[in-house]
This record gives structure tokens, C-alpha cells and sequence, in this order.
């Protein structure tokens, strides 16, 4: 193979992309928020989203971080009016979508939309291609805070220039958001995306996944697209984010511990957490974990790390994540079919640079001792061992 044309052309792409200049200032640290998509899919309506809002506001999520109401595909009419303007189908959205804003915004959201790079979205509805100013002024007098960019019917589209045109609408349009580039990682976008947008998928549509089939495996579900991001923590940081997908915690086809272990890895990601359950009628345990504010804060610290895969053994991975303050998080998860007593020695550490740090686990809240020891712990199948480490003295 000849790599002379094809890192021309990679340096090409990446000249094209460097000319957007995406709101700055915004997704310091991951979003948080909730999307229509995984639970309701085409089923979005007016009601539901303010009847979410409700629940968020009323079961702590907002109060934890979670302030992006994002309504997904399928919310338009089938066809633009005949000045070419996105239309609300007036049957699921008879408020229409900026008055649908300023509710959210009247309960301390930021309101999310969707659209689509292609001719028509994924849900056939109508896309974004040639339309893109356009839209994006109608997004802006919406009051949209962030927007949602996906990739179907796209035809010989260029990915980077397809989204540094929607980039440049956005910045036109005067009014800042938060920008999510979701092309599910087929153009490596974190090569060439973060002067465009705030996020940028790394992968396809996540799903529960937990799959039996001979020996049990994780597939297409949070495992499988974990492992898609190992390598890629050096392009992430503030304001502009890796984005393994959103959150299937609570999902059915998730045991309990599964939805534990997938939160603390994407926290361990620094991944954007935007919830996907129907919130309005989750167990308390599953409001539990998503709203854990010590996990939550991994995902939330200020430095923007993204964690690292630092070791794999027989049915065991380490994953470490440095925070502020020379802090570690540190999360040994349980790759195995069975519940397993893992251990965990800090000397193996060898990314640690003080002599000596507290521990607490974070899932119980409590000291867990010193570095200086070894901890074990009985972990569920496909569950984590979450610490953080904080130097002492």
C-alpha cells in the first residue's frame, strides 16, 4: 500500500477541519444529561419530554448533573415547508419546539435536538445536507443548547467537511451549543474534530448486550465499545470529549451489576453520560447508581483525563484515571462469567507517584483503608472494584 496519497489526504481533511470554529468555553467537563433514543426511539412526544424533565428534577438527576434534555430522530414532519424549514409534527409536538425550550428552561435544563449529516435522517425524516444554515438559525431561534449531528443517508459525503459545514452554521448562527459529531467513528474523528465540535462518537449505537451464545460474551454492547476506545485517551480534555455512546444503565437485558460496571467505566472514560432510561419510572437502585456523586465526579474532575486500560489478566482488567490534585481513580472490573474475589495490589501500580494514599471505595462511600495494603473484594460478574486514591501523609 502507498501511504504518500493517503496521508495527503489525511492532512488535507485535517487543514478542512482546522477552518471550524466551534463555540469555545462550553463541555469544560463530559455532558450529562438524558436522550429520548434508547428507551422511546420514534416514539418522542411533547409529554414525555416534560414529564422527564419532571422526574429529573424531582429524583436529583438535574441537581447531579444532568441538564441536557435531548429530544433524538423522529420528531419532525416528513417534509421541510415550503420555505424549506423543519417543522415539529404538530401531533407529537403540538407546543411546537420553542416552547418546548423554554419549559426545560423554566425547570433548569438545556434543551437538545437532533439532526442528521444526509439527505434524510435515520428515521427517514427530513436531513441536514444543503440545509445547514438554515437549520441552524432555526435551531438557535428554538433555543437549542445542543445538537445532536448524525450520519445516515450520507452518500459520498466527506465526513470532516460534511461537519465542519454544520460546525460553521452553528457559529453563524450566533447562538453558542454544544456541538456532537455522531459518525460513529468512521472517519476517526478524534484525528481531526476538536476545532469543529465538543464531542465526537468513537463507535456505533451502544446496546445492553449481554449476549449467551457457546461461552458468554459482551456483544455490540458497553464492553465491546469500552475495548473501541482503549488508545484514545490522548485526544480527549475539556471541551472536547470521546463519546463511546449513551448510557443503557437500567436497560433491560443489563443485570444490576452490569449497569454498575458500564457507569463506572464510562465515568472512568470521561465519557459524556446521557441517560437513556425511562427515568420516570426507575428502580431505586438504578437512580443509585446514576446519580452516585463520587462516581459522577471521576467523570466530572476538572483536569478532563480520560482513564486508560493499564492491564489485563485472566477475567480481570485494571483501568486507571488521573484527577486533580494527584489524585487516581483506580477500577478493576470483573471480565468473567461467575462472581470473582479480585485483588488489587497498589505496589503494581507503577503510574503512582506519591509514597503514600488514602482509599475509599466508591461504590460504599467508605475508607477502604491505605495504599500500602493489598484490597480484595468478592466483585459480581461484570461488575467493578471502584477506588480513588488521594495522597496522605
Amino acid at each position: 500500500m502507498n501511504r504518500i496519497p493517503c496521508l495527503i489526504a489525511c492532512a488535507a481533511l485535517a487543514t478542512a477541519a482546522a477552518q471550524a470554529q466551534k463555540f469555545e468555553g462550553l463541555a469544560l467537563t463530559p455532558p450529562m444529561g438524558w436522550n429520548t433514543w434508547n428507551t422511546f426511539a420514534g416514539d418522542c412526544n411533547e409529554s414525555l419530554v416534560k414529564e422527564t424533565a419532571d422526574a429529573m428534577a424531582a429524583n436529583g438527576m438535574r441537581d447531579a448533573g444532568y441538564v441536557y434534555v435531548v429530544v433524538d430522530d423522529c420528531w419532525a414532519k416528513k417534509e421541510r415547508d415550503a420555505d424549506g424549514q423543519l417543522v415539529a409534527d404538530p401531533a407529537k409536538f403540538p407546543s411546537g419546539m420553542r416552547a418546548l425550550g423554554d419549559y426545560l428552561h423554566s425547570k433548569g435544563f438545556k434543551f437538545g435536538m437532533y439532526g442528521c449529516a444526509g439527505k434524510t435522517t435515520c428515521g427517514g425524516y427530513p436531513g441536514g445536507r444543503g440545509h445547514e444554515f438554515q437549520d441552524a438559525r432555526q435551531y438557535a431561534a428554538w433555543g437549542v443548547d445542543y445538537f445532536k449531528y448524525d450520519w445516515c443517508d450520507h452518500g459520498t459525503a466527506n465526513g470532516p467537511e460534511t461537519y465542519r459545514i454544520m460546525s460553521d452554521a452553528i457559529r453563524a448562527a450566533g447562538r453558542p451549543v454544544v456541538f456532537s459529531l455522531c459518525e460513529w467513528g468512521q472517519n476517526q474523528p478524534w484525528l481531526w474534530a476538536e476545532p469543529v465540535g465538543h464531542l465526537w462518537r468513537t463507535t456505533g449505537d451502544i446496546g445492553p448486550g449481554y449476549v449467551a451464545s457457546g461461552k458468554n460474551k459482551w456483544e455490540h454492547g458497553w464492553k465491546t465499545l469500552l475495548d473501541m476506545n482503549v488508545g484514545l485517551e490522548k485526544y480527549a480534555g475539556p471541551g472536547h470529549w470521546n463519546d463511546p455512546d449513551m448510557l443503557e444503565v437500567g436497560a433491560k437485558g443489563l443485570t444490576l451489576a452490569e449497569s454498575r460496571g458500564h457507569f463506572s467505566l464510562w465515568c472512568m472514560l470521561a465519557a459524556p453520560l446521557i441517560a437513556g432510561n425511562d427515568v420516570r419510572h426507575m428502580t431505586p437502585e438504578v437512580r443509585a447508581i446514576l446519580t452516585n456523586k463520587d462516581v459522577i465526579a471521576v467523570d466530572q474532575d476538572k483536569l478532563g483525563h480520560q482513564g486508560f486500560r493499564y492491564r489485563v489478566d485472566k477475567d480481570k482488567e485494571i483501568w486507571a484515571k488521573e484527577l486533580s490534585d494527584k489524585n487516581w481513580a483506580v477500577c478493576v472490573l470483573n471480565t468473567g462469567d461467575a462472581s470473582a474475589k479480585l485483588t488489587l495490589d497498589m505496589h503494581e501500580l507503577s503510574f503512582l507517584t506519591e509514597q503514600y494514599y488514602d482509599v475509599t471505595d466508591l461504590w460504599t462511600g467508605k475508607p477502604s483503608g491505605t495504599a500500602l495494603e493489598p484490597h480484595t473484594a468478592t466483585v459480581d460478574s461484570h461488575d467493578v472494584m471502584l477506588l480513588r486514591l488521594k495522597p496522605g501523609s
